[in-house]
C-alpha cells in the first residue's frame, strides 16, 4: 500500500515518521521551506524513507491517502483538489466541525470524493509523542468494516496501535468536542480556579458532548473510548494541548501566538450554531464561543455558569 500525507504540519509530519517504518512515505506540503527536520518537530530528523515534496501530482499517484490538515482548511483543499482524490482511500485526521457546513471532515470528503473510500484517523496524541516513537493508541473510523481493516493493519505500527470502529460520527465528534473543553479546562486553570474545577469542567464537558454526539447518531461506546474520553483527558490537562493553552491565555489575560492554529475556537463557533439549529443546550461550548470572540469576561462567563438552575446530575 502506497502512502501519501497530505500535509506537512508537526502532526502530518509526525505520522509521516511513524509510518516510514513499514516502507516509503510521501509528505506533501503546500509551502515547505525546510528539509530534512520540521521546525514544528525540533529534534526530529526525517528518515530516508520520508520524500518531502510541494508538487501535489508527486502525491497522487499514492493510493491511500491521509489528509493531514486544519478541519478549516479541508473544504477549500477538496475544492481544488476533489477530482484528483476520488477513487483513493482517504483517511482525515482533522479534529473540528466545518465552520460553513456545519459538518464533519467525512461529509466534506464524501461531497468533493464521491467514489472515495473514507476513514477517520483520531484519538489521544500529540504530534512529538508519535515522532519520537512514544506508544500511542488511537482510533480509526471507517463505516466499511473491510476497508477499516486494510487501513488498521497498514497504518498499525510496534508503537502506533489502532483500534476500529464503524462509528465515524462518534469517532469525529469527540475529537472535534474535546478541544472545545479544552480551552474551557485552560481557561479554569489560567484563571487559577483550581483543579477542583478543571475537573467539574471536564466532567460537565463530557456530558455535553455525549449529548450532542447522541443527537447526532454517535454511539455512546464511541465517546467513553479513545476517540472521546481518551483525547479529552489528554488535551484537558497537558500544555502540550494548543487548545488547553490558548484557554490558558484567555484565563489569565496573556496573548496568544496568534499563527498557532487553534482547532477548538472555529470548533466551538460551529457547535454553538448547530446547537441553536437543533435545541440542543451546550452551555460550555456556547461560553467558549463567547470568551474566543471577546464577547464575555472569564469572570462573568463562570458567573453564568455557576448560576445555572440546580438539577440532577
Amino acid at each position: 500500500m502506497k502512502i501519501a500525507i497530505l500535509g506537512a504540519g508537526a502532526f502530518g509530519t509526525a505520522l509521516a515518521v511513524a509510518l516510514s517504518v513499514k516502507g516509503p512515505v510521501t509528505l506533501w506540503g503546500r509551502r515547505i521551506g525546510w528539509r530534512g527536520e520540521n521546525p514544528r518537530l525540533p529534534g526530529i530528523p526525517l528518515p530516508e524513507a520520508v520524500a518531502v515534496t510541494d508538487d501535489p501530482a508527486a502525491a497522487m499517484g499514492c493510493d491511500t491517502m491521509l489528509l493531514a490538515m486544519p478541519a478549516q482548511a479541508l473544504g477549500g483543499f477538496l475544492a481544488e483538489h476533489g477530482p484528483a482524490l476520488d477513487g483513493k482511500m482517504l483517511v482525515s485526521t482533522a479534529k473540528g466541525i466545518d465552520l460553513r457546513r456545519l459538518t464533519g471532515p467525512s461529509a466534506l470528503i464524501a461531497e468533493a470524493c464521491p467514489a472515495a473510500r473514507i476513514a477517520v484517523l483520531t484519538g489521544p496524541s500529540f504530534a512529538a509523542d508519535i515522532a519520537r516513537g512514544l506508544p500511542t493508541a488511537l482510533t480509526l473510523a471507517c463505516a466499511d468494516p473491510a476497508t477499516g481493516q486494510a487501513l488498521q493493519h497498514a497504518l498499525s505500527t510496534p508503537v502506533l496501535r489502532l483500534y476500529r470502529t464503524t462509528d465515524v460520527t462518534g469517532a469525529e465528534l469527540g475529537g472535534a468536542l474535546k478541544n472545545v473543553i479544552a480551552i474551557a479546562a485552560g481557561v479554569v486553570i489560567g484563571a487559577r480556579l483550581g483543579d477542583s474545577a478543571r475537573a467539574a469542567i471536564i466532567t460537565r464537558g463530557f456530558a455535553e458532548m455525549t449529548r450532542l454526539a447522541g443527537r447526532l447518531g454517535a454511539r455512546p461506546e464511541t465517546l467513553t473510548g479513545l476517540s472521546g474520553l481518551g483525547d479529552l483527558t489528554l488535551t484537558c490537562t497537558s500544555q502540550q494541548s494548543r487548545n488547553f493553552r490558548f484557554g490558558h491565555a484567555l484565563g489569565a489575560g496573556a496573548d496568544f501566538d496568534a499563527a498557532t492554529t487553534v482547532e477548538g475556537v472555529a470548533t466551538a463557533r460551529a457547535v454553538a450554531r448547530l446547537a441553536d439549529r437543533i435545541d440542543q443546550d451546550m452551555p460550555i461550548a456556547a461560553m467558549v464561543a463567547r470568551l474566543a470572540d471577546g464577547l464575555v469576561s472569564v469572570d462573568n462567563a463562570l458567573e453564568h455558569l455557576m448560576s445555572r438552575p440546580l438539577k440532577e446530575e
